[in-house]
């Protein structure tokens, strides 16, 4: 029996986005990912069974690309991330925003 690979989506709702780009953040220093998604110590560009391999995809280019998913009604949660640091790492479909805020939701 040959197990299969492993593979991990991160969803971000919310406010929770803050807290997942620090995760995301945490995982690059942890694997020595920079911030543009490339790893200059990665030898086995698009393909290899590493660790990392779990939480970020890996293009034809050596780009790894987190898996997850950030959606917000709330733009400017979001708004941190597509300006932030990290920015280059983050395909534009993964961060998905809303219109207008849910704030006061429940008195309409």
């Amino acid at each position: 029996y040959v197990m299969g690979l492993r593979e991990i989506i991160t969803l971000h709702l919310g406010q929770a986005g803050c807290l997942g780009n620090e995760c995301w953040e945490l995982f690059c220093l942890e694997h020595s990912i920079q911030p543009d998604g490339h790893m200059p110590s990665d030898t086995t560009i698009g393909y290899g069974d590493d660790a990392f391999n779990t939480f970020f995809s890996e293009t034809e280019a050596g780009k790894h690309v987190p898996r997850a998913v950030y959606a917000d009604l709330e733009e400017s949660v979001i708004d941190e991330i597509r300006l932030g640091p990290f920015r280059q790492m983050y395909h534009p479909e993964q961060l998905i925003t809303g219109k207008e805020d849910a704030a006061n939701n429940f008195a309409r």
